[in-house]
């Protein structure tokens, strides 16, 4: 995976002349890190368990990056991870380099003790590696404010005292941020709206259909829909559900709270009607005929095995690397626009962001000024990938890592390299 992450760089350097010295540091993390983490179950039994965290490159800034909790986790898909995160924060303009943790579990394996007990020992294996000027982690897959409160209240434990700003996406009442629950589907609509205004579509009769029905997801669609664009179709890692005319997307999300299931349901209060929709399969959802696929769910969704198959207009990518390379090339071929993952889903880290700024401070902002600020911010670098795509004639995956790339090789080279020991 790892591999295929750095295939995107080969397009970016036939655009931009890069230093040699630039390819070179950015094509290995800085550091690399696994640990055992042991955890007493609740039936007395010792259970050891693998945690990672690569920090991938700090030349503008401390690392920043989530954890994730999934069983197929492994320090090849966290150094890929961590790798997009130094991208990332670089065409956001943040002052941070990227990194990214995790630990092989099922979480849905464990009980709500042991979740805590796993998470501390995760703050306690990497306490000494991390720190609120070094390496701030944040909620990812399958982690979320409750597992951000745990860790930095470890981490405070550790310390000896409160460091708030170790940690973003925590609970607003341990100094989390207004905004920051939402903030990675809103950076993305935020996105597709500037692509829509560029392209003259009305919002009204553009329909989406959204693969991934987690935080990240629910929220773009949400949102999306509260602004006027049509939601068709959602799904989970279960199936999929699909109604030409419009799903109610609050609706859907409040059912499958109650039932675990997806439906396309009208809620009145407590009482919810099942409505008219066909069930379909994740699949199915990628192929539909629809204005805008968006895909939130995970990696590798779209290969060069369906490839073909996409019949959307547009792909918005709010997962990490949910469309190969070579899927890419196809897509490309084929006229179909992909606003990338590195730009798209920066929202969250972004507000992280923000939150880090606020913890150090000391002073909190309202949810209304987090907004303002991360539109400003989304709207402006969204514009300046899609510049990018037309001064160079390229995809917008490529003008946005040639966005981010120069970020990078700015300040590397301005920390001094092999030209100042030329006579």
């Amino acid at each position: 995976m790892f591999e295929i992450a750095k295939q995107r760089l080969s397009e970016v350097f036939k655009h931009i002349d890069v230093d040699e010295e630039v390819i070179t540091r950015l094509s290995v993390p800085k550091r690399s890190i696994k640990a055992s983490i042991p955890v007493r179950m609740d039936d007395g039994t010792l259970q050891m368990f693998t945690g990672y965290r690569v920090q991938y490159d700090d030349t503008r800034g401390p690392t920043k990056g989530g954890i994730r909790y999934h069983p197929r986790v492994n320090m090849d898909e966290v150094t890929s991870l961590s790798f997009w995160m130094t991208v990332k924060c670089a065409i956001a303009g943040l002052p941070f380099g990227g990194a990214k943790g995790g630990i092989t579990v099922h979480p849905k394996d464990l009980s709500q003790l042991e979740l805590e007990r796993l998470s501390r020992g995760y703050i306690r294996a990497f306490a000494d590696v991390i720190g609120e000027t070094r390496d701030i982690p944040a909620p990812d897959m399958y982690t979320n404010a409750t597992i951000m409160g745990w860790m930095a209240d470890e981490y405070s434990v550790l310390s000896r005292r409160q460091v708030p700003g170790i940690i973003t996406g925590k609970p607003i009442y341990l100094n989390g941020s207004q905004g920051r629950t939402q903030a990675t589907g809103q950076g993305a609509l935020f996105c597709l709206d500037e692509y829509a205004r560029r392209n003259g579509w009305d919002r009204n009769k553009t329909t989406l259909a959204v693969q991934g029905f987690g935080n990240a997801g629910y929220h773009f669609a949400r949102l999306a829909q509260a602004e006027g664009y049509k939601v068709v179709a959602v799904s989970d890692s279960v199936g999929a559900i699909h109604d030409p005319n419009g799903l109610q997307v609050d609706h859907v999300k409040y059912y499958k709270e109650e039932t675990n299931t997806l439906h396309s349901v009208y809620c009145d209060g407590t009482v919810c009607n099942e409505v008219a929709h066909e069930v379909i399969s994740n699949q199915e959802l990628l192929s539909l005929d629809v204005d805008v696929l968006v895909l939130a769910a995970m990696e590798n969704q779209i290969t060069q095995e369906n490839a073909e198959d996409i019949r959307a207009n547009s792909v918005l990518e709010i997962a990490n690397g949910p469309i190969s390379p070579q899927a890419d090339e196809i897509l490309q071929h084929n006229g179909i626009a992909v606003i990338p993952d590195v730009l798209a889903n920066a929202g969250g880290v972004t507000v992280s962001y923000f939150e880090w700024v606020q913890n150090r401070a000391g002073f909190y902002w309202e949810e209304a000024e987090v907004q303002q600020r991360l539109s400003k911010i989304m709207r402006r670098e969204a514009n300046l990938v899609y510049d990018l795509a037309d001064k160079f004639d390229c995809s917008l995956r490529t003008s946005a890592y040639i966005h981010g790339v120069e970020r990078l090789a700015g300040a590397i080279g301005q920390r001094g390299n092999h030209k100042l020991f030329k006579k």
